[in-house]
């Protein structure tokens, strides 16, 4: 089964994905003009049985961002099941979410503003990653591509979009 993936492949990546037998792909889509053609030639490739798609993971990145709401409708025009990293693009009708909780994110980095606006020097403040996370599921878009989602899953999800 190959999965396409818009990221860098990390050895860890690549660990997890020979332990699941999975085979990772990169799709490069160098300009926006090209997203619908690389998208097409993916449906083709599952269609003709050459490669078995089975999902497809972006990254967040400004020109995927700024692209979000056609990126969508493509992946739903093609029905690739796709996992986003910011909870934006199921806002926008895109299938699933797992990334930071902005929130949180923002909540936090106001704590780093008044220290900062009380003297300290930014140096000196730990750096900190996002503990937060969420996972976020549109029930219209698995619909829309025809994919039925496990109660298990939707039980972990910490919103569902019906």
């Amino acid at each position: 089964m190959a999965q396409y993936d818009f990221r860098i492949d990390d050895s860890w990546q690549r660990q997890i994905d020979r332990s699941r037998e999975l085979e990772r792909q990169r799709l490069e889509i160098p300009r926006q003009e090209e997203t619908e053609r690389r998208l097409q030639e993916l449906e083709r490739q599952r269609i003709a049985k050459q490669k078995q798609v089975g999902a497809i993971m972006t990254t967040t990145t400004r020109p995927f961002f700024s692209e979000r709401k056609r990126i969508i409708e493509l992946a739903i025009k093609y029905r690739l099941p796709t996992i986003y990293s910011e909870k934006a693009y199921v806002d926008d009708g895109g299938l699933m979410s797992y990334g930071a909780d902005d929130t949180d994110l923002f909540r936090r980095a106001a704590v780093y503003v008044d220290k900062i606006l009380k003297r300290a020097k930014p140096a000196d403040l730990p750096v900190r990653q996002a503990t937060k996370f969420e996972f976020v599921i549109n029930l219209k878009a698995a619909k829309q591509i025809g994919l039925t989602i496990p109660v298990r899953v939707l039980e972990r999800a910490n919103q569902v979009i019906k």
